[in-house]
């Protein structure tokens, strides 16, 4: 599994209810699932994704994240994770105020641009960066936001939620190596991942 979904399985509790947004192909949720034996539900807006998910046994419905926890009761989950999604959500804050309705808690992951060699790029190249965390051409990534690891933390005070848990990374040259980058995160980190509740 990806080092950085190691880190957040590590912080959800065992026999626990999950909601994965834009879960992906469900790696995440398997292990979850196997491991931790937590109920899980996710969303995928991807069909390909969403059978690949059920192949697994997981249960997973195809939808959008932002109309689809619409229909969850207050609490019904105690983690609501959103891994490496929201750079690509169209109303974030929109998004969090429902994720911190149905949840508990949450956790989210994204990537950071404000690591030295995207800052780089843009200093020296003067173009959009292109990384291993940010693949894309500017007119063919699904990302429309990019945010720091700073951002998230302005952002977090303006909606109002607290975080109790954070982790910057960098991943190894394969994908479950890593480490954990305590100084200067902003600028040595490739990842960001934060666990917030109210």
């Amino acid at each position: 599994m990806r080092f950085d979904l190691e880190i957040i399985a590590s912080w959800i509790k065992t026999e626990s209810t999950v909601l994965g947004l834009g879960c992906g192909e469900g790696d995440l949720l398997y292990y979850l699932k196997n491991k931790k034996k937590v109920k899980e539900t996710g969303i995928e807006i991807k069909e390909s994704k969403v059978a690949l998910c059920i192949e697994k046994g997981l249960s997973v419905l195809q939808g959008d994240v932002n109309q689809e926890i619409e229909d969850y009761a207050d609490n019904s989950f105690d983690y609501c994770i959103l891994s490496q999604t929201l750079q690509q959500v169209y109303n974030p804050e929109g998004l969090f105020k429902e994720i911190l309705r149905v949840g508990k808690r949450a956790i989210v992951s994204f990537p950071n641009f404000a690591h030295y060699k995207i800052r780089l790029q843009l200093l020296l190249a003067g173009k959009a960066p292109v990384s291993r965390e940010l693949p894309y051409q500017w007119y063919d990534t699904p990302n429309i936001r990019i945010l720091t690891l700073e951002d998230f933390k302005i952002f977090s005070n303006k909606i109002g939620f607290e975080i109790h848990n954070q982790a910057a990374i960098k991943p190894g040259d394969k994908s479950h190596e890593g480490k954990i980058v305590n100084f200067l995160p902003n600028l040595f980190a490739t990842y960001g991942i934060y666990e917030i509740g109210n």
